[in-house]
């Protein structure tokens, strides 16, 4: 059984200068960190500037700039996966500005094998254990859905060889008399083994749409689920219990004025920003007793997510902070469940 549903980190991405913008404060007799940031007042032009100098934030735990791609894993997603592994649904997010070392987080990078990330290092948590529990009989299936403009793509369609994200074949959502979501053309491949599954999120990460903006020359304009999906029995039992685990990366949540862009791109923003607002309101909810209405159907990406957030499910998130004194006003500021203490 999950004891809490819903925890949020911090990570600082490594930077080669000098800081002095932001302090974590990990706190004594009692569970949790806070980051503060530090935004002195701009006095340029004779004008004062009378924003807030400093902003405070608590979370579960804050990693700071030397943290390692294994700490974050043992903290962040392996209580998740063993909580699917019980039977129980699960959502990892990571969420931050682009350029804040997100999808390192989530993903990892390809000159170490240290830095592998979130999602390499969960499978290949997930099937070492498949392999030595002798008590069950394990499968394991994985989907990976790109969310655009509220439009859903499936990644790893084996019939296509997609140049542009609009070759993908579109998945829509279906519901069923009884509520439950139905994903129609969004292909869900077996594997059989850790290889199996990372050529799946090699592929996959193959067709995501990539596009150049003022802010990073690779902003990422759309959001990914990556499942797992998970079925065991007992030998010589037909009884399954199935579970599912979602690791998401979130579209770049920059301010839509600061991005410098217009038209199509322009238009892009205010979708991810929509979405991560709405998916802001699911989890607002989620966390309020007595609570009887959750707004799942708002967004694509939370009617998705629908049956893996709240209930029984663990939820954790992991906001990715970059210290570059430009984007510190964006970290100060976070729209997204990231509130001031």
């Amino acid at each position: 059984m999950v004891k809490q549903t819903i925890q949020i980190y911090s990570r600082i991405k490594p930077t080669k200068k000098i800081t002095a913008v932001y302090s974590v404060d990990d706190e004594e007799n009692r569970v949790g960190s806070t980051l503060e940031f530090v935004v002195p007042r701009d006095l340029a032009d004779g004008f004062i500037n009378n924003k807030k100098e400093s902003y405070l934030f608590r979370f579960q735990k804050v990693f700071d700039q030397e943290a390692k791609q294994e700490e974050v894993f043992e903290h962040i997603a392996k209580p998740v996966a063993d909580n699917v592994l019980a039977g129980y649904n699960g959502t990892i997010f990571a969420y931050g500005q682009t350029g804040s070392g997100k999808t390192f987080t989530i993903t990892g990078g390809a000159e170490r094998y240290s830095d592998r990330g979130i999602i390499p290092r969960t499978l290949s948590y997930l099937y070492q254990h498949f392999s030595q529990d002798s008590s069950k009989v394990y499968t394991a299936h994985i989907s990976y859905l790109e969310i655009y403009n509220e439009v859903g793509y499936d990644l790893l369609d084996p019939r296509h060889e997609a140049s542009r994200l609009e070759d993908l074949p579109k998945v829509t959502i279906m519901e069923d008399e009884d509520q439950n979501i139905h994903l129609k053309n969004l292909s869900i491949q077996q594997s059989a083994n850790e290889e199996e599954a990372l050529n799946l999120l090699f592929l996959g990460d193959t067709n995501r749409m990539i596009a150049e903006t003022p802010m990073n020359q690779a902003s990422t304009r759309s959001h990914c689920i990556f499942t797992v999906h998970v079925c065991s029995r007992e030998p010589g039992s037909s009884t399954l219990r199935r579970s599912k685990l979602h690791l998401v990366d979130l579209a770049g949540s920059e301010r839509v004025g600061k991005t410098g862009v217009g038209g199509q791109l322009l238009t892009e923003a205010k979708y991810i920003n929509l979405s991560l607002h709405y998916l802001e309101q699911v989890i607002i909810a989620l966390s309020e007793k007595n609570r009887t209405h959750i707004p799942y159907r708002n967004s694509m990406m939370t009617s998705v997510l629908r049956d893996s957030l709240g209930g029984n499910c663990m939820t954790t998130m992991i906001a990715t902070v970059s210290v570059d004194k430009r984007n510190v006003d964006v970290k100060a500021s976070p729209t997204l469940i990231i509130h001031p203490s």
